[in-house]
Formats: C-alpha cells, sequence, structure tokens
C-alpha cells in the first residue's frame, strides 16, 4: 500500500512537470518572439510577392503593363498577399509597418486597374487621353479589393486611411495614379525599417524631375498635386518659410527648400518667388509608346 502510494505520488510528480514544460514552452516562444520583433502577432517585414512584380514591370517611371498583361501570375499572387490570413492582424501593426502596407496596396491595385483594362482605348470625345486611366469608369470611387480583412476601394484607402490616419504629405509622392505626371511607381516596396527614408527620397526624386517641378525665371511651377492637396503639406513644412504668405504658399515652398533641387532651393529661400501650376499629365504610364 505504502509501495503504491509512493509510485502514485512519482507519477503525479512526472505528470505536473510534464505538463508545466509543455505549457512553459508556448509561452517561451511567445515572449522570443515579443523580444525579437517587438510584437505578437505577424507583421508585413516584406512584401515579396509585390517585390517580383516591380522587379519584373517597373521600368524608371513606367511600367510594363503588356507584360503583366501577357503573364499575371506574379501580380495575382501580390494582390493575394494584401488579403492573406497574417494581414488580419494589422490594427495591432506598428505604425510605419501599417502605413508601408497600405501604400503598397494601393500602387499594387492601380497597377492592377490598369492590367485587368490593358490596353485602354477611350473614346475619342473624352478630355483625358485615350489611354488614361480616367478612361476606366468610377476606378477610384468604385471597383474594390479586399486587403487586411476588408474590402477597400482606392478612394477609400488614400482618403479615408493614408491622408487621415498617418498624417504625412509625403505620402503623395508614394502612391501612384498610373498617369505620366503622377510620381512614379518606386521599384521596390516601401517597408517600415526603412519607410522614413524611402519617403525623403520618394519626395526628392519627384521635385527634381519635370512633372513635380521646373523653374521659370522666379517662378516655381510645381505639380498639381500641390493645388489639390496643399493643405496636407501646411503643418509639417509651412514653418520653414516665415514670410507673409498663405500657408498654402509657405508649405509649397518649403517642400521645395527641403526637398528640392540647389536651384530651386536657394529660390524658395529668396523671398522673391512666385508659384504656377504645371498641366498635369494624365497619360498612361505606360512602357509602351
Amino acid at each position: 500500500m505504502v509501495e503504491l502510494t509512493v509510485a502514485s505520488l512519482r507519477s503525479a510528480v512526472l505528470l505536473t512537470y510534464t505538463i508545466g514544460v509543455r505549457a512553459f514552452l508556448p509561452v517561451a516562444l511567445v515572449l522570443s518572439v515579443i523580444a525579437v520583433t517587438g510584437s505578437a502577432v505577424p507583421s508585413p517585414a516584406s512584401f515579396p510577392a509585390y517585390e517580383s512584380v516591380l522587379a519584373a514591370a517597373v521600368h524608371g517611371s513606367t511600367v510594363d503593363y503588356k507584360a503583366l498583361k501577357r503573364d499575371r501570375r506574379e501580380l495575382d499572387a501580390a494582390l493575394a498577399s494584401f488579403s492573406a490570413p497574417d494581414t488580419l492582424p494589422e490594427q495591432s501593426w506598428t505604425r510605419d509597418e501599417r502605413f508601408a502596407f497600405w501604400i503598397n496596396a494601393y500602387n499594387a491595385f492601380t497597377i492592377a486597374t490598369i492590367v485587368n483594362q490593358y490596353p485602354i482605348r477611350g473614346s475619342w470625345f473624352s478630355l483625358a487621353p485615350r489611354n488614361s486611366i480616367r478612361q476606366i469608369d468610377r476606378a477610384w470611387t468604385t471597383q474594390t479589393w479586399r486587403a487586411a480583412g476588408r474590402e477597400v476601394t482606392l478612394d477609400q484607402i488614400e482618403h479615408k486611411i493614408l491622408r487621415p490616419t498617418f498624417k504625412d504629405p509625403r505620402v503623395h509622392f508614394a502612391i501612384n495614379c498610373a498617369s505620366r505626371s503622377c510620381p512614379p511607381v518606386r521599384n521596390e516596396p516601401y517597408v517600415a525599417g526603412r519607410l522614413d527614408g524611402q519617403l525623403d527620397d520618394a519626395a526628392r526624386q519627384y521635385l527634381r524631375s519635370p512633372s513635380g517641378l521646373q523653374i521659370d525665371g522666379e517662378v516655381l511651377k510645381v505639380s498639381n498635386i500641390f493645388k489639390w492637396y496643399g493643405e496636407d503639406f501646411v503643418e509639417r513644412y509651412a514653418r520653414a518659410i516665415p514670410q507673409h504668405r498663405s500657408a498654402r504658399e509657405r508649405a509649397v515652398l518649403g517642400v521645395i527648400a527641403e526637398c528640392g533641387p540647389p536651384a530651386a532651393v536657394a529660390l524658395a529661400k529668396s523671398g522673391r518667388a512666385r508659384i504656377g501650376f504645371l498641366r498635369y499629365d494624365w497619360s498612361l504610364n505606360d512602357r509602351e509608346p
């Protein structure tokens, strides 16, 4: 009777120890993940499928839509990745992880919008170029895409998520509207670890291009993006120009002073500069002539 009781106690101790170890292992694993990543849920450290699309199709400021139309397997894989199960805890990601995710989603969905309708041959009677994204009926407002567990349109991503949530005007240099005058699609995904530098680089590259900025005497001619979304730039850039101008004008000059080419920087800081706006070319940013 005593031997049986001792054996039982030994078994009980062994069982308790085994359960304890087994219970401890998942906890230890979670703690190690948190220690390494800072998060207990999956996060989008990279975008391999979307990166493959960019590597294959982006050439300078143009996109090879014809090639993507001919073989869209990589594009479809990229689109699926934005709605994969590991995107569901999106609200638990860091700010920069979410910001990068939605910039990449917007650009991927814009590319797909064109590929789905390519080649675009709109009406000769339209005010938009025949191959323009503006020939696609309600491309921004009605067509929906699935990302991070929800249905979204391009307009919703831009005006309900990117602009109000992150309040960073550099997003206007990062998202692409598939047009010649738009800031080009970056040839790599935006990623949280390098996001700030990538956004600064996008701003500098655009303001060094004839689509973003031109100098005409003492007039700084800038993209209509600054006319449409000038208010977004005020908080970050207006204070850099201590002159008696409107907040929007100071914001535009402030962006140029920080991100423009040397000659434009000097003029923006001179106090003499006037602001004009360039014609916006809505022609498709197609690699095909």
